[in-house]
C-alpha cells in the first residue's frame, strides 16, 4: 500500500509562482518514477512533468521552460515549482508514483488526493 501526501496548491494571479510537494510513504521496495498530472474542468487528465529515480524528466510542451520537477529519492519525495503561470494551467494537480512491491517485484501505480491550483487572469 502506498500513500502519496500532497501539499503546495492555492490561487495566484497570472505571472505568479507556486510550488507543489508530494511525499511517497508505506510498504514498497522502491520507487521507479515520480510525477504530476493535472487534469482541468471538463478535461481528461494529463501529464504535466515526471522524473525517474535516475534523474531522468520529462514535461508537457505547454508546461517546458515555466515549471521544473524535482525529486529527493532519499525522503520520497517530488516537487513542481511552476513559474509564469497561466490561467490554462488551472486545474486539479495530482502526484503520481510508480512503485516497485516489495514480494512481487510489480510495478504499482499510486495517487495522490489531488491539490487544486487556480490562476486567476
Amino acid at each position: 500500500q502506498v500513500q502519496l501526501v500532497e501539499s503546495g496548491g492555492g490561487l495566484v494571479q497570472a505571472g505568479g509562482s507556486l510550488r507543489l510537494s508530494c511525499t511517497a510513504s508505506g510498504n514498497f521496495l522502491s520507487i521507479m518514477a515520480m510525477g504530476w498530472y493535472r487534469q482541468a474542468p471538463g478535461k481528461q487528465r494529463e501529464l504535466v512533468a515526471t522524473a525517474t529515480s535516475g534523474g531522468m524528466t520529462n514535461y508537457a510542451d505547454s508546461v517546458k521552460g515555466r515549471f521544473t520537477i524535482s525529486r529527493d529519492n532519499a525522503k520520497n519525495t517530488v516537487s513542481l515549482q511552476m513559474n509564469s503561470l497561466e490561467p490554462e494551467d488551472t486545474a486539479v494537480y495530482y502526484c503520481n508514483a510508480v512503485v516497485v512491491a516489495h514480494t512481487t517485484y510489480a510495478a504499482l501505480d499510486a495517487w495522490g488526493q489531488g491539490t487544486l491550483v487556480t490562476v486567476s487572469s
